[in-house]
């Protein structure tokens, strides 16, 4: 056992060398046929644990489209005599033309109605399967050819089995790839909600269709290779049932892990097959009871380890360390920043109403570089909904938003976050699991040289290794910054509040802003944790660095602030610096309980 910990790394190279010379050591051809079926159906679970594990979004359907790969090489083969090297590229044409179009309508669901979409396409898929005459109907398409290499012909289990294999060592290695990346980083973050990747500047609809079509390609693989290893195709593989399997295979596994998709693959193919012989021995009839046994294992399965095998193997052999970034990275190109008492932002006139609600009055103000503003007000005077026009959560209604002298009505978080303005949260907004570098590193998601519509294939393909090196050291230079350094590899939910709330200023860093925008930072802090908050804050004014704040704490504002801006009822009541707004009458009276 401590030699498996030494060698941690090398253990995914071991084991794929043994599984692909298995055949070469004397396995019996069921054994041989079980495990290619083990491959298949790992292909499948891997897109799943992008979409369902990952990023949060229940797929019933996938089974759907491998049954588009499938009948697509072999139509193609069997009806044009085509090489089923060009049904793979159809297959994968139509494959990720037909998740385009389902998940430009779906994904936009949310809650229970997305897995109860994915139902509805994934049968309407199968019945078309068995409905469509040059599909020959429910009876399918036999006779399929073989896949083949110039002479070297995949026609038996063996070959076709280090076939399937090497393509679950590709598919493996991509998903990893991409879950490396920045890209991988804001899909992680899609499970906790779309407003602070948004924030970030990621867009998230893309994003999520994009996994979509990402993980049906890869079913659609799978699909291909198992028409040419059975040599003929039907409905009944590609139906509802198969669909929940491989979601099955997935939260058996780990749903959140890479390696849970080979486990939950390989278990349930197992497990299916024994089954499918003990029980008609042992009860004795013939009958679904192979379905019975694997919905109360199920349920059981969920009481207990409801976050798969995987992470208990993993917590066995350790846990995965982050990738150290290096040193001697080039910095990545940053914004040009503007002069001390230059207009950050300009605040005029400002108006939000709901409908008959006016949330904002006609609010004016403005915020210098090198300048603290706190905005405050009792709750309810309109002071989150005038940071959220700001940032682009919300659209304003009247009055103007310059930013630098660039109006910002009308534009997105993410286009606001690229203009130069970044963002922490009331509530922390932080992936859990990820490392504290991987958090920081989620602010710089516009900053690469790739650009987000390339970064993905980019990030796929692993040709994006010198802009992740400049990305994390990036991190790692605004969370030393901050002074969380010597917690690079820290998983960000197991910090303190204190910490939590630093690691979103530096994250926010990482956007490269020249105005940070802070709602609430104090919020639940200790006394020290305040002292430390307050003296990051001033070390960024110190450096130029504009920051607006939203904050309930008096004596922290007081103390902190250049000038502030007092709300109450949606209206501006009074402007001024602390000295001045601590004996203001309307304050007093408004705000801080009447005169004294």
């Amino acid at each position: 056992m401590h030699f498996l910990t030494q060698h941690r790394a090398a253990l995914p190279a071991l084991f794929f060398a043994l599984v692909l010379a298995l055949p070469t050591l004397g396995l019996p051809p069921f054994w041989v046929t079980l495990l290619s079926y083990v491959g298949l159906y790992a292909i499948v679970a891997l897109g799943l644990v992008l979409l369902t594990g990952v990023a949060g979004m229940i797929s019933f359907g996938q089974a759907a489209f491998v049954g588009i790969g499938a009948y697509t090489t072999a139509y193609l083969s069997t009806q044009y005599g085509l090489s089923p090297w060009l049904g793979l590229l159809a297959g994968i044409a139509l494959t990720a033309g037909s998740a385009l179009v389902i998940g430009a309508l779906t994904m936009r669901i949310s809650g229970h109605y997305l897995p109860l979409s994915t139902i509805a396409w994934g049968l309407s898929l199968y019945y078309l399967f068995g409905n469509l005459e040059l599909l020959g109907k429910h009876d399918g398409i036999n006779d399929i050819p073989s896949i083949a290499i110039g002479h070297i012909e995949f026609g038996n289990g063996a070959s076709m089995y280090l076939l399937i294999w090497v393509v679950v060592v590709l598919a493996l290695v991509s998903v990893v790839n991409f879950l490396d990346s920045r890209a991988g980083r804001a899909v992680r973050a899609l499970k906790y909600g779309y407003v602070m990747p948004e924030a970030m500047g990621v867009d998230t609809a893309r994003l999520k269709i994009v996994i979509f079509v990402y993980a049906a390609v890869l079913a659609g693989i799978s699909g291909w290779l198992y028409a040419h290893l059975q040599h003929t195709v039907n409905p009944t593989p590609f139906g509802l049932k198969y669909g929940i399997d491989y979601l099955l295979m997935v939260v058996v596994g780990g749903a959140a892990h890479v390696g849970g998709a080979l486990l939950g693959a390989g278990l349930l193919a197992v497990l299916s097959n024994a089954l499918q012989s003990w029980l008609p021995s042992l009860l004795g009839a013939d009958g679904n009871f192979e379905a019975i046994v694997f919905g109360i294992a199920l349920v059981i399965f969920l009481q207990f380890a409801n976050e798969g095998l995987w992470p208990h193997l993993q917590a066995r052999f350790g846990a995965r360390r982050t990738r150290k970034p290096a040193a001697d990275a080039a910095p990545l190109a940053q914004l040009p920043k503007p002069q001390r008492g230059d207009v950050i932002l300009e605040v005029d006139a400002a108006r939000k109403q709901f409908g008959g609600l006016v949330a904002v009055n006609d609010v004016s103000f403005s915020v210098k570089a090198g300048e603290i503003v706190g905005l405050i007000g009792p709750n309810g005077a309109g002071k989150s909904t005038t940071f959220n026009l700001v940032t682009g959560v919300l659209s304003i209604t009247s009055g103007k938003l310059n930013y630098r002298g660039q109006s910002l009505a009308g534009l997105s978080s993410r286009e606001i976050a690229s203009r130069g303005i970044a963002r922490t949260f009331q509530h922390v907004r932080l992936v859990p699991g990820m490392s504290v570098l991987e958090n920081a590193a989620m602010g710089a998601f516009r900053r690469g040289e790739f650009a987000p519509q390339r970064g993905i294939l980019a990030s796929l393909l692993r040709i994006n290794r010198g802009e992740e090196a400049r990305i994390m050291a990036e991190a790692r230079r605004q969370l030393e910054r901050v002074g969380l350094g010597e917690l690079l590899d820290r998983p960000a939910g197991s910090l303190a509040l204190g910490q939590q709330r630093i690691l979103e200023i530096a994250r926010a860093l990482c956007c490269d802003p020249a105005l940070l925008l802070l709602d609430e930072p104090a919020a639940g802090l200790r006394l020290k944790e305040k002292q430390a908050l307050a003296e990051l804050l001033a070390k960024l004014r110190g450096e130029g660095m504009a920051v607006l704040l939203v904050e309930h704490d008096m004596d922290f504002v007081m103390q902190l602030t250049d000038h502030i801006v007092v709300m109450e009822f949606g209206t501006k009541i009074a402007e001024g610096t602390p000295a001045q707004i601590q004996v203001h009458p309307a304050v007093l009276e408004a705000y801080l309980g009447g005169a004294q």
